[in-house]
């Protein structure tokens, strides 16, 4: 669905000679010590299947959200490329010109913000039907989408009220709302959960994973909580410095770290969601002889 091939994002004047001194094995410390630039993401390589919900996670500064939004080009990326599949084929996303792009954000690829992002002065339902009304989808159909899509997210019935009406828990709705309406196949989310008190936050989890059940829609969750990222994700990746350093399951972050970073992140994570029977259960060792015939 969506396939990432060595990523890089470089801030600074000098871009060509920070990726060369990277190749040669710089630290990003020396590198902007002798170019000035700032490596936000390093060959970051992935590729997620339809319907796979894949969680990015890491700290501050880890760049977690510039690689998410070079996935989509708000950023463009400094290297690498970013394959869609749509019904014509794969598209790089990281090479589309403005016309393709513009045709990519409105049809394929739909964002979700950590603030909410509502237009004020419009309704919740025009809110929710704004991206259709970008695609030129005519008015009645515009307006029954944005209430079956506010039906879906627990909404209904507030689609003629302004957003300042509502609580943050149901603002972030209307966000979701408005980036499923508009048909898009993958979500990006960018943390759209951190702002909420955790009563909410933690609903709105369980809405994200009743929704995704439903609808199965292909998700790159940006998140830096880690209960969060092993609730939701099918896969989980960890970022540091600007690249992965462990890619997989929840269960096998929780229980296989590869670095002590990793180590480090799981080590106070809750993970009763993730580890099973299965994944304590060890197969019972079979007596030596001689142990045998001692018992007997």
């Amino acid at each position: 669905m969506i396939r990432v091939e060595s990523l890089h994002k470089v801030f600074g004047p000098q871009p060509d000679e920070a990726l060369r001194l990277l190749a040669e094995g710089r630290t990003k410390d020396e590198i902007r010590e002798a170019t000035g630039d700032v490596i936000g993401v390093q060959d970051v390589s992935f590729e997620l299947k339809p319907g796979e919900f894949f969680v990015i996670m890491g700290l501050s500064g880890s760049g977690k959200s510039t690689l998410l939004r070079c996935i989509n080009q708000l950023i463009a990326p400094t290297s690498g490329r970013v394959w869609l599949q749509t019904d014509g084929g794969e598209v790089d996303v990281a090479q589309a010109g403005p016309r393709e792009l513009r045709r990519l954000r409105q049809e394929h690829l739909a964002m979700v913000f950590q603030r909410f992002g509502l237009l004020p002065h419009r309704t919740v339902r025009d809110n929710v039907a704004y991206g259709l009304e970008v695609q030129r989808v005519g008015h009645a159909e515009r307006i029954r989408r944005a209430d079956e899509t506010l039906e879906m997210v627990g909404l209904g019935g507030w689609g003629d009220v302004l957003p300042s009406a509502l609580s943050g828990g149901m603002q972030q709705r209307v966000g979701l709302a408005r980036a499923l309406a508009t048909g898009a196949k993958v979500l990006l989310m960018d943390e759209p959960f951190s702002a909420l008190d955790p009563l909410i936050k933690m609903q709105m989890q369980e809405e994200m994973i009743r929704l995704q059940r439903q609808l199965g829609r292909t998700i790159i969750f940006i998140t830096h909580d880690l209960d969060e990222a092993l609730r939701l994700g099918d896969r989980i990746a960890i970022m540091d410095d600007g690249r992965f350093v462990q890619v997989g399951a929840p269960e096998k972050i929780v229980t296989e770290p590869r670095t002590p970073y990793v180590a480090d992140f799981v080590a106070h994570a809750d993970p009763t969601g993730v580890i099973t029977a299965g994944t304590v259960a060890v197969p019972p060792e079979h007596p030596r002889g001689d142990e045998l015939r001692r018992e007997a």
